[in-house]
């Protein structure tokens, strides 16, 4: 027989446990209700509208709510309730310029806190992986994007840097500013095999300063490197029908708008 309080234990383990996967559910579903512009820029949620449509409690999507706004894709009225985010053009040429900073610092400590010539042979793969791409194209593209995150994660990784790693998760989270948000619709342009060497030989580059512990090189380097998105988010600029593609596009108010 179990002591009295210990089934009653067990069940709000599993309810926290359930609860817990709910809200994991419904942040993934409502984001990407959010990204693909299923609903109007500072438009107001309803929690119950939501309950409905994904089947689910208020409570975990109170709690997922609640998450989107930490994160930045939503914001909280002044009497309360929560409204889509609305960003602007100079919104995003910041976050990118945010994540250039932070890649930039990951960079320059990933060089400085190198341990030793092992810590790099995940990096080099993924820079070699990179280079055997000889363009951008339909069947290459989710390979390359792939490889791309993980060559980024990779230099956060060699930072050792916790509290880097969550401020660029932070950064991150607003899509449009990731590294890989601007490739598909770039990939486009008659120029992405520009783009794509510019941004293989960064890498390249990146590995040696790292492995040669230059570190003002390294950051020097990263921050230009993150810069491609703020150039490839230009040029989606001047043809606005390509904004679709963008990842949370739709949450972007142009001039025009």
């Amino acid at each position: 027989m179990e002591p009295d309080g210990t089934a009653a234990a067990r069940s709000r383990e599993g309810s926290g446990s359930e609860v817990a996967s709910q809200t994991g559910r419904a942040l993934l579903g409502i984001r990407e209700c959010l990204l693909r512009g299923e609903f109007s820029r500072r438009e107001r949620i309803s929690e119950v509208g939501l309950s409905e449509r994904l089947q689910m409690s208020r409570t975990p999507i109170r709690m997922a709510l609640e998450r989107l706004a930490h994160l930045g894709l939503l914001d909280i009225g002044p009497k309360g309730g929560f409204f889509v985010r609305e960003f602007t053009v100079a919104d995003v040429r910041d976050a990118i310029e945010i994540r250039a900073v932070l890649e930039g610092t990951a960079a320059r400590l990933a060089a400085e806190r190198l341990a030793g010539d092992a810590e790099l042979e995940r990096l080099r793969g993924l820079r070699d992986q990179i280079d055997s791409l000889a363009e951008l194209s339909v069947a290459s593209l989710d390979y390359y994007m792939n490889c791309n995150e993980a060559f980024h994660v990779g230099i956060v990784e060699l930072s050792k840097s916790p509290m880097l790693k969550r401020m660029l998760e932070q950064a991150n989270s607003l899509p449009f500013a990731s590294p890989n948000a601007m490739l598909f619709s770039t990939s486009m342009f008659d120029t992405s095999h520009r783009t794509l060497a510019i941004a293989q030989e960064q890498h390249r580059a990146l590995v040696e300063a790292i492995e040669n512990g230059e570190g003002t090189r390294a950051e020097h380097l990263a921050r230009e490197h993150a810069r491609l998105g703020r150039i490839a988010f230009d040029r989606v600029l001047s043809d606005p029908a390509l904004l679709g593609n963008v990842p949370g596009g739709p949450l972007i108010k142009l001039p025009s708008d």
